[in-house]
């Protein structure tokens, strides 16, 4: 969410604080592209800042992708919350609720989905990026373990891995092709959260 969207006024490309615009470049080009397509240059072209203003923001392109990921994260998180506030968590529906909106992304076309896999994959585990993407992956399993466990699940932490498995499984069914990628790992869930009753 931009700045204009957040306060409900359209500001003109000036009146966004130069972060913000090399926040908002890297998310759309690193997300279409990865990381290691993209240099500083061409971030500093599309958010239209300067040279000297961009390091006065980030000390190097590894920082403006930890900014991105960690803006991914802070969506997602915010997006399933709204979700289980709306529609609750009787009988473990919250975690069904998930499909539904990676289904909405993934009609949406939003190629952020699978901005962690991809950083992970293509950095390496190893790598900064590629444990950061690890960490912010570890936390929204552990946000599906919560559910789970509030709604009285057997073994919360075995259920959010498998829930896990489906939701990356459903990426890269997407990113082949399948419409139905999401929708088919919810029915995949739910028997899940049938072997999961106590």
């Amino acid at each position: 969410m931009t700045i204009g969207e957040a306060t409900g006024k359209r500001l003109t490309r000036a009146a966004v604080p130069a972060r913000q615009r090399v926040l908002d470049a890297s998310y759309e080009l690193f997300a279409r592209r990865g990381i290691r397509d993209v240099g500083v240059d061409e971030l500093i072209h599309a958010s239209g800042v300067a040279k000297a203003t961009f390091y006065k923001h980030f000390k190097s392109k590894d920082d403006v992708v930890l900014a991105f990921l960690q803006r991914w994260y802070e969506e997602r998180t915010a997006a399933i919350e709204q979700a289980v506030a709306r529609y609750g968590n009787r009988d473990g529906g919250a975690v069904l609720t998930i499909f539904d909106l990676f289904d909405d992304w993934f009609r949406q076309g939003a190629v952020q989905v699978t901005a962690f896999l991809h950083v992970m994959m293509e950095m390496g585990p190893q790598h900064p990026l590629g444990r950061a993407s690890i960490s912010y992956l570890e936390k929204t399993r552990q946000q599906i373990a919560d559910l789970a466990e509030s709604a009285g699940l057997a073994d919360p932490q075995d259920f959010a891995w498998s829930i896990h498995i489906l939701l990356k499984g459903a990426m890269v069914a997407d990113a082949e092709g399948d419409e139905h990628a999401a929708q088919r790992a919810k029915r995949m869930a739910r028997i899940l959260m049938d072997y999961h009753r106590p």
